[in-house]
């Protein structure tokens, strides 16, 4: 008669407790049997000799059934847990925070190597592995698309570091170019430094130039036309000098090519996620969202996933992307404070979100306008409107349902809630 692996005590759906500790070159790996006795101990090299060697040895000590093998490890992403994955190994990701006491557990001393923590998080594993969460990896497409939005992000950092630096040899040699523009993540900005490179280039063009570059990149607002044209006229007045402007115009220029290549890559990437956004069986319930767009909708639905046992309730997936705060109470003391230990990325998307929302929806404005006039910092106030809004998002995602305002609005006149004492 067989049985729900989930009515099997946990030491007893197992014959080999692993403990993990990865490195970009090398792993080391420790495992103990059920009495928690040291029966496999090895460093293998992160080649496909050294997994071979680990696929081996796990077969043996497992009786050959490499589903019978648990393995805890300090990340729950990365080729590592990727190639655990593939070898049907159960893999649990320990807390970095949860790894470090386990550690102290074994060596209060503070002695620490990789065995040791090899042999910790495999220990763990086995005495309180009941209470971990087993690590379900998502489907292909979510998994991609994940991916593929993490790696935009990555960019549109680089981007930014770059338009620091263009502002940084602007400012040295170029004052009237930060003058006459704010936004430089813009084509037409870059276009401008590629145009007249140095203020001499720019006063030199003179004013039917400028017109014709400012009506090229349609930048013909009567609110600032005239103003630029003004500081294009003085532009070589206050500058760097010679030598600091002949180098420094060599790498601004340098810093703009760098640019347009960079944002032809961010457009590819966008439709890449476009794509598999609009293939993803949930996209109509992420794309519902107010605020979210076609930018922020799919970064929320890669973090999520698609396995609904994953998040079992709302704080859940609130905790997990750090809208809920932590807090610490010993006798009449008690402390609330930011939570740290979360999904950055999450927590990333779900704050431009939410700031979002607050233009598209009047319920969330009135929310936000609430939490500040409590005093709460704006930072803060959009983490409360997105410990409200999560709450919503799982009941969507966990039911299938796209966002209706109108419901939500009954709702909150059903329940007395706030937002209609507001008014």
């Amino acid at each position: 008669m067989s049985h729900d692996p989930k009515d099997v005590p946990f030491q007893q759906q197992f014959n080999l407790f692993a403990g993990f500790d990865w490195a970009s070159d090398h792993h080391d790996i420790v495992a103990v049997d059920h009495d928690g006795r040291i029966v496999l101990e090895l460093t293998i090299e992160d080649t496909a000799e050294g997994w071979a060697t680990l696929r081996e040895k796990f077969a043996k000590c497992a009786g050959q059934d490499m589903s019978a093998v648990a393995v805890s490890v300090e990340t729950c992403n990365g080729p590592a847990v990727e190639r655990l994955l593939e070898m049907g190994c159960a893999v649990y990701p320990i807390n970095p925070k949860a790894a470090q006491r386990y550690r102290e557990r074994k060596s209060p001393m503070g002695a620490k190597c990789d065995r040791l923590d090899a042999w910790s998080f495999g220990d763990a594993l086995r005495i309180d592995g009941h209470g971990w969460r087993r690590l379900q990896p998502d489907d292909p497409l979510t998994q991609e698309l994940r991916i593929l939005c993490r790696d935009e992000v990555q960019l549109i950092q680089q981007r930014t570091a770059f338009v620091c630096q263009l502002k940084q040899a602007l400012r040295e040699y170029y004052p009237a170019a930060l003058e006459a523009f704010d936004n430089w993540v813009t084509v037409s900005s870059w276009a401008f430094v590629d145009k007249f490179p140095t203020p001499q280039a720019l006063v030199k063009a003179g004013k039917r130039g400028w017109e014709k570059f400012l009506h090229t990149h349609r930048l013909g607002r009567p609110e600032r036309y005239a103003q630029r044209l003004e500081v294009f006229a003085r532009a070589d007045k206050f500058c760097g000098p010679q030598a600091v402007t002949n180098a420094k115009s060599r790498l601004a220029v340098a810093i703009v090519a760098q640019l347009r290549v960079l944002e032809k890559q961010l457009q590819d990437y966008r439709k890449a996620i476009e794509s598999l956004f609009g293939r993803h069986p949930d996209n109509d319930i992420f794309g519902s969202l107010p605020g979210a767009a076609s930018k922020l909708a799919p970064r929320l639905l890669s973090e999520f996933g698609q396995n609904r046992d994953r998040f079992a309730k709302a704080e859940s997936i609130q905790c997990y992307a750090g809208t809920a705060p932590v807090t610490k109470q010993s006798g009449k003391s008690r402390w609330v404070h930011y939570r740290r230990g979360c999904n950055k990325f999450l927590r990333a998307a779900v704050h431009l979100w939410v700031d979002e929302s607050r233009h598209q929806g009047a319920w969330a404005e009135a929310y936000y306008q609430a939490k500040r006039r409590q005093g709460q910092s704006h930072a803060c106030a959009l983490r409360c409107l997105g410990q409200r809004w999560l709450n919503i998002l799982w009941k969507m995602w966990q039911t299938g349902t796209t966002y209706d305002e109108a419901m939500h609005m009954r709702n909150q006149v059903q329940h007395g809630s706030w937002v209609i004492q507001l008014r």
